[in-house]
């Protein structure tokens, strides 16, 4: 946030529980640095515990792709991101890049900590 931000600051039992601010200074925090989503929308989360997508396919999901969508635009197969979304198979570095970029999602948000490749 640059500049000087109003924000308010509300109290439960005499102890700060909640910050208001500007809805722009939110919508910043939310994105990271280089435009890309850093937060797990509900809708996502509840995908991916309730119906126990992998966090690929819910995001896949929550943006409307069809798998071969998602392929065309990341240069892979309809079959890989199948693959990729079941954990048969882990994107190396520079697919999981891509899938991030055209995602609009940070990559440390498509995979699960455990399944991501070195």
């Amino acid at each position: 946030m640059n500049g000087h931000t109003e924000v308010q600051i509300i109290q439960q039992g005499g102890i700060p529980a909640f910050a208001v601010l500007p809805i722009a200074d939110y919508e910043r925090l939310r994105k990271s640095d280089d435009g890309k989503r850093n937060t797990l929308p509900h809708a996502v989360v509840k995908m991916n515990l309730e119906q126990g997508y992998s966090l690929l396919k819910a995001w896949r999901e929550y943006f409307g792709m069809s798998q071969s969508e998602l392929a065309t635009k990341t240069q892979c197969t309809q079959a890989q991101i199948a693959n990729y979304e079941s954990n048969k198979s882990i994107p190396r570095g520079d697919t999981l890049l891509r899938l991030s970029q055209v995602l609009g999602v940070n990559a440390d948000l498509l995979m699960e900590t455990d399944d991501v490749e070195n």
